[in-house]
């Protein structure tokens, strides 16, 4: 039976929360929030992930951001870093994410980019939110044209730029992303 039970985060932000997953499947969640817990006892920010295919845990990672002075160093970051060295590709395609918590911004893109198959995740980014994780920020940065960032957005020297693009367009040897 598939049972969803729907939350009111906020007034604007409601997620359905799926009943439907398996025994393996919270055995894998469960470890990362295992991860994320110890991670704030060793210094590190409350999250963590398992990245798994075919029921094989092929990497796990926490957030070090502080500990490493790495703003790149997300909990997901690192394992797609640990499971794409471990099995010698740029791809996770057939592998499923189990993140303590909804992915950011940067973490989400990079599972985009992996290719990873499914993302399950526990705290929901309006969790994240309350204890002052706030990725709202960056949504929505995005949404507004490049003058009005709060980074400034400057475009110039295209044409020379565009020489690295002629050589990758006419490389007969590449290995496409």
């Amino acid at each position: 039976m598939n049972i969803t039970v729907m939350r009111r985060l906020t007034d604007n932000d409601v997620q359905a929360e799926s009943n439907d997953y398996t025994p393996e499947d919270a055995a894998f969640m469960e470890q990362a929030i295992r991860l994320s817990e110890e991670n704030v006892d060793n210094g590190g920010g409350p999250f963590g992930a398992v990245i798994v295919r075919n029921g094989e845990v092929l990497a796990t990672g926490v957030n070090r951001v502080v500990p490493n002075n790495d703003p790149t160093a997300h909990a997901e970051v690192s394992a797609i870093r640990s499971a794409c060295k471990a099995l010698g590709t740029f791809r996770l395609d057939g592998c499923t994410i189990y993140s303590s918590c909804e992915p950011c911004p940067m973490c989400l893109s990079a599972l985009y980019w992996a290719g990873v198959s499914r993302i399950c995740y526990g705290n929901t980014k309006a969790d994240a939110k309350a204890i002052e994780f706030d990725d709202s920020f960056i949504y929505d940065q995005l949404k507004l044209d490049y003058g009005q960032r709060s980074i400034k957005c400057e475009h110039f020297m295209r044409d020379r730029a565009q020489q690295a693009f002629i050589k990758w367009r006419d490389k007969t040897d590449k290995v496409c992303y």
